[in-house]
């Protein structure tokens, strides 16, 4: 099937002729007015409802209602938000931006804010249904260019779905003309060991003219690398590892999701740095054919790799993390005594946050290396990116 057999009205960003009527039921729907009171003082819901029924383009709702918010969380949750690379974009092509994927709600947020800035065009945002947990949120993202991938499928409806997602992203890079975000891989590293999952690229090149390289040349891979100098969400991680250390078979809940996006987007982050790298595409080029698209989605994906871990923004708690995990003093000349004693008091808070019952000395050093291996591993793999050419 091509793009234009497909009908994507369940999956794509609402069009701006329905917007409008999309909007004025969402001001209706409890769940909605429940979480903007939770956000917001009372008295200033009234006249925010009033400024959403008179706004009639996503382009809009993002400039005067989403991005002043964010503007508001960046001042309140970071030390400030910085965008690289900028000369990589060219103003007449739309690129697929893939990222490392280290927040839920901010990654592709924060990109956007910081595209609004330089005056760079938004870009559309692939987000899983997962997260979709009541038809509102559903409704929101998609009036804030949003679409939707369809997770937890069976093998026949997965296919179906990977396939209609890639004609969509080949459609929206080529035919609407719009840049699209999505994230290397299902989920986020919680070791922030960043690897691009095969499956992900092999999805994008199902939808294309050519062969495997060709198709995936067409909608512009664009790595880019994302650098937060805190994770609110370090001991949750943590947490996780532990609880599945215990019992192999755990699983989050759904009210643990909830809590890590909350925690994510409403605690502090430090420094967060994007930086763009330039498309891949001549890259691409100089692979061949391989007569084989796993070996070729394995090459994919080690360029993008690459490219993400050169481009990381390491900061001193980075530094530290790795001297402490190998018991080294390799990197002190990135800190100082009274900066590495402050982080080390940093990491010890953060585990005591960690609520489980009846928490062993030797668990605690294991949730102890855990930290210390999640602050580390963005190094390290910068480290061997620069040492070693591809990964």
């Amino acid at each position: 099937m091509s793009q234009q057999d497909y009908n994507f009205s369940d999956i794509a960003p609402y069009d701006d002729s329905e917007f409008h009527a999309r909007m004025e039921n969402l001001v209706k729907e409890p769940g909605f007015l429940h979480a903007v009171n939770y956000i917001m003082p009372s008295e200033a819901v009234p006249p925010l409802i009033e400024d959403l029924l008179k706004i009639n383009t996503k382009d809009d709702f993002q400039k005067q209602v989403m991005f002043p918010f964010l503007e508001m969380l960046a001042k309140k949750t970071t030390s400030g938000i910085t965008l690289g690379g900028i000369k990589y974009l060219n103003p007449s092509m739309n690129y697929t931006f893939i990222t490392n994927h280290r927040d839920i709600v901010l990654d592709a947020s924060f990109l956007n804010l910081a595209f609004l800035r330089k005056g760079v065009p938004t870009s559309e945002v692939a987000i899983g249904n997962n997260l979709l947990i009541f038809d509102w949120i559903n409704d929101l993202v998609r009036l804030n260019k949003s679409f939707i991938v369809k997770r937890n499928t069976g093998l026949r409806e997965g296919l179906a779905a990977a396939k209609k997602l890639s004609a969509y992203i080949h459609h929206s890079i080529l035919e609407k003309r719009e840049s699209v975000w999505i994230a290397q891989r299902e989920g986020r590293a919680k070791d922030s060991s960043d690897h691009t999952q095969e499956s992900l690229v092999k999805m994008l090149a199902i939808a294309g003219e050519g062969e495997f390289i060709d198709r995936l040349k067409e909608i512009n891979l664009m790595p880019v690398s994302i650098s937060y100098e805190f994770d609110p969400n370090d001991y949750l991680k943590v947490r996780e590892f532990l609880q599945k250390r215990r019992d192999p078979d755990f699983k989050k809940s759904q009210r643990d999701d909830l809590f890590s996006m909350e925690t994510g987007l409403l605690q502090f982050k430090g420094k967060v740095h994007f930086q763009l790298t330039p498309r891949i595409n001549s890259k691409l080029e100089q692979i061949g054919d391989f007569h084989d698209n796993n070996r070729a989605a394995k090459h994919v994906c080690s360029l993008i790799d690459q490219a993400i871990h050169r481009s990381y923004e390491i900061f001193e708690i980075n530094y530290v993390a790795f001297d402490l995990l190998h018991d080294t003093d390799r990197f002190a000349r990135k800190y100082t005594p009274e900066k590495k004693e402050e982080i080390i008091k940093y990491f010890n808070s953060q585990l005591d946050k960690v609520d489980l019952a009846d928490v062993t000395d030797e668990e605690r050093d294991f949730m102890w290396e855990m930290m210390l291996t999640m602050y580390s591993n963005p190094l390290r793999n910068k480290l061997r990116s620069l040492l070693g050419g591809m990964e």
